[in-house]
């Protein structure tokens, strides 16, 4: 069991706090010769494989590495093309390893608008008057779980391996230490970015008392 990500989102879908708590890592290195048995494809800045899959290598997972040295979204370490260097039979065999790739920080911002946006759409299409909104979104391969304020102000989404249990009592512990930690800060700005080593530090620890005891008892 594990929770990967905790996200802290604003009344206006603005992403004001993200941390990274764990992510399963899932990347294959092998190397090819030519031609290669799969089917690149350029996507959002990223060349991903769009047709076949073997030895951990899946449809969907993007070029991280050639021979050992990171890429820069479709340009290899020193600045070439990576669909024009893989397309060379000159440059075999290479080493490539692929995985999901990292979001980045604009990629992060841009999936919490989106989230806050489903929300509100979610609490209009509920039949019951006065919904709250999307609190869990289930895959094969983790949840999502979010908490609104009762002031509607601030969403806590969370998301965690499906087998994770007391995420309800996790997320109410993070709504305690964000008033305990951000609110109580003098030089916190309400729904502006949550700068705070204090509110860092205890919501890690948060996070390790959850994955382990799975809830929070009273003091905790």
């Amino acid at each position: 069991m594990a929770i990967f990500s905790v996200y802290v989102v604003n009344k206006a879908g603005g992403l004001i706090y993200q941390l990274d708590h764990y992510a399963p890592r899932a990347d294959a290195e092998r190397t090819f010769s030519f031609p290669l048995e799969f089917v690149l494809r350029p996507h959002d800045e990223h060349v991903v494989v769009a047709f076949g899959q073997r030895d951990g290598v899946r449809v969907g997972h993007a070029v991280l590495a050639i021979n050992g040295a990171e890429v820069n979204g479709r340009l290899t370490a020193d600045g070439k093309d990576i669909m024009e260097f893989l397309g060379n039979p000159a440059n075999y065999p290479v080493s490539i390893r692929f995985g999901r790739h990292r979001l980045s920080s604009n990629e992060k911002l841009m999936l919490a608008s989106m989230f806050h946006s489903l929300f509100a759409i979610g609490s209009q299409l509920s039949p019951e008057l006065g919904s709250s909104g999307i609190e869990m979104l289930e895959t094969d391969t983790f949840k999502l779980h979010c908490f609104q304020t009762l002031t509607g102000r601030i969403k806590f989404v969370v998301l965690a391996d499906p087998k994770q249990t007391g995420i309800d009592s996790l997320l109410r512990k993070i709504y305690e230490i964000y008033s305990d930690f951000a609110l109580k800060n003098p030089f916190y700005s309400l729904e502006m970015p949550i700068r705070c080593e204090l509110f860092d530090q205890n919501l890690k620890l948060a996070l390790e008392v959850a994955e382990k005891a799975g809830s929070f008892g009273p003091g905790s």
